[in-house]
């Protein structure tokens, strides 16, 4: 009896504390581009066991931010860029706004895939969420309508900076559910790269109930990204890369997923009007072992969105996974000409076609 006293007691305690959200506080000033300042990185030192001492954090990965997106509050976003062959004189044809996925960064999401964009043509940016890379604080759920308010935001500044170039967002995995909850219908596409879509709606009652008291009862406790047996994509460099990087989170909060799945239920319900009001081009990996791909199926055929690019030799990652450069060209494809079918659409719409009920 004393023990379960003691649980219980234990268990009032965690859910005290949790679930936590930082959300952007109130504004200061006005949001603006300026000049990256490196805070120091978040690394953890190897203990010095043999009196040797720790050894230097590595590098993260990707281009070094040039510039931090400063959000009304005062948040600064590191903002990394590639731009075009022939450097900053160079006229860009597309504005790309790349938004990166859970527990991962800007440098990292596009360490293949940017330099393959901007060959193209395109200046590609991609910051860093609250919460995550090099932000500050890291590994704290922000918030899905702070998230969408800062997307939303560097869009703008980077619109302003680029006037008359036609707008494209570019959201992977959690990004992708970012850019749904935009409701953006001022761009010229949307690409969605394997995005986030496994809401409460496609979840059985008991992954419900535990999704609850894992986000009220455990908020605090942490755990690794990935699972046992679950990979996310089959470039093993990349896979090495997210183990290596200082920028990444090595561990992720139980309230953290509870909000993920929070933003994923807004995407979800964007996807109907999001898919036909702007031309918008959702590419999922046959392999995707992190949004199962019967889960997305199941979801883009119920709001019956017309175009789904299928990738039968793809995983989670498409823009690092080995058919990156075939996804980067569908990519640019699909930018040239936004109203044209890129070649693996046929392969998704015969997919979606064959969804169990």
């Amino acid at each position: 009896m004393k023990l379960l006293a003691a649980l219980f007691l234990a268990l009032l305690s965690l859910a005290g504390c949790s679930p936590v959200v930082v959300p952007a506080g109130p504004p200061v000033r006005e949001a603006g581009i300026e000049p990256f300042v490196a805070p120091p990185l978040p690394w953890m030192p190897v203990p010095a066991w043999a009196f040797a001492p720790s050894p230097p954090p590595p590098e993260p990965t990707g281009p070094r931010p040039e510039s931090m997106l400063v959000m009304p509050d005062g948040a600064r976003l590191p903002l990394r860029v590639w731009r075009p062959p022939g450097g900053d004189g160079a006229a860009p044809r597309f504005l790309v706004l790349a938004i990166h996925g859970l527990a991962d960064h800007g440098g990292n999401m596009l360490m293949e895939g940017g330099p393959m964009l901007a060959a193209g043509g395109a200046v590609v940016y991609a910051y860093d969420q609250r919460g995550f890379g090099w932000t500050s604080p890291r590994g704290y759920w922000a918030g899905a309508e702070t998230m969408v308010n800062d997307a939303n935001t560097a869009l703008d500044l980077l619109r302003a900076r680029h006037p008359g170039v036609p707008v494209f967002l570019l959201g992977e995995s959690m990004g992708g559910a970012v850019v749904l909850a935009m409701r953006r219908t001022d761009v010229a596409g949307i690409i969605l790269s394997s995005p986030a879509l496994w809401g409460r709606a496609y979840m059985p009652s008991v992954l419900r109930g535990l999704l609850w008291t894992a986000g009220h009862v455990l908020g605090p406790v942490a755990l690794p990204p990935s699972a046992p047996n679950i990979s996310a994509t089959d470039n093993r460099e990349a896979l090495l890369r997210f183990g290596r990087d200082p920028l990444t989170l090595r561990d992720v909060r139980f309230d953290m997923v509870k909000g993920l799945v929070d933003l994923m239920d807004q995407a979800i319900a964007a996807l109907p009007t999001c898919c036909r009001t702007v031309p918008t081009l959702v590419m999922v990996g046959g392999n995707d072992q992190v949004v199962p791909t019967p889960i997305a199926r199941r979801a883009l055929r119920d709001a019956q969105v017309p175009r789904v690019a299928l990738y039968r030799e793809g995983w989670h990652l498409l823009l690092r996974d080995g058919v990156r450069a075939e996804v980067a060209r569908d990519i640019l494809a699909f930018m040239n000409a936004p109203d044209r079918p890129t070649p693996r659409e046929a392969d998704g719409a015969a997919w979606i076609a064959r969804t169990p009920p």
